[in-house]
């Protein structure tokens, strides 16, 4: 069951994104007019290179978040979005600070959002969200299927907003999938569930 009741004092909420074929567009939508959330969101995005620092302004114009690629070892705070940079995984060393490396494709792809999401690790004090996007494959489903085992929130994007709707399926084929919204549903949820800094 889906717990949104006010984060505990000293917890932080981390949120991990994945998406892929017509992610860009969809994040521009979840992030347009998006406020200085009390979060961290990780964006995990299968993408060339090139396409690293043009996300990252486009998403910068939109929002009053702090956005940034990641960069090994940096901790995360609050207010920030990072997104992963293209050709090596992220995880997240003790929910606290980014880890990136090179190692074998996980789903064919790399960086994988099931690395990202299966790196959290089960906190009485933190919050976990677990959002899968539009893309091809089932990179995100074993993901969220680990953040609802560990007490967290999953969402994944309804299936008729999709450009693919293979990820966001195979999610929800998990069972543990919480809410299926458009994107501009999945906005409004995550500004729920974070606050407001």
């Amino acid at each position: 069951m889906e717990n949104s009741a006010p984060l505990h004092r000293g917890g932080r909420t981390i949120v991990v994104i994945g998406s892929s074929t017509g992610g860009p567009r969809t994040l521009e939508t979840i992030f347009s007019g998006f406020p200085l959330a009390d979060a961290a969101i990780v964006i995990v995005q299968h993408m060339p290179h090139y396409i690293n620092n043009a996300l990252c302004r486009h998403l910068a114009r939109t929002c009053l978040m702090d956005v940034k690629i990641a960069e090994d070892g940096e901790r995360v705070e609050h207010g920030t979005i990072y997104v992963a940079p293209s050709d090596v995984h992220l995880s997240l060393e003790g929910n606290r600070a980014i880890h990136l490396f090179c190692d074998e494709k996980v789903q064919y792809v790399r960086p994988s959002i099931d690395v990202a999401m299966t790196s959290l690790e089960r906190s009485g004090d933190d919050r976990f969200v677990g959002v899968v996007l539009t893309g091809m494959g089932s990179d995100g489903a074993e993901g969220i299927r680990h953040i609802k085992s560990i007490g967290g929130i999953t969402i994944a994007q309804a299936l008729q907003t999709c450009a693919i709707h293979a990820m966001p399926r195979a999610a929800f084929e998990t069972g543990r999938v919480d809410r299926m919204l458009a994107p501009e549903g999945i906005r409004e949820r995550l500004i729920r569930i974070a606050g407001i800094l």
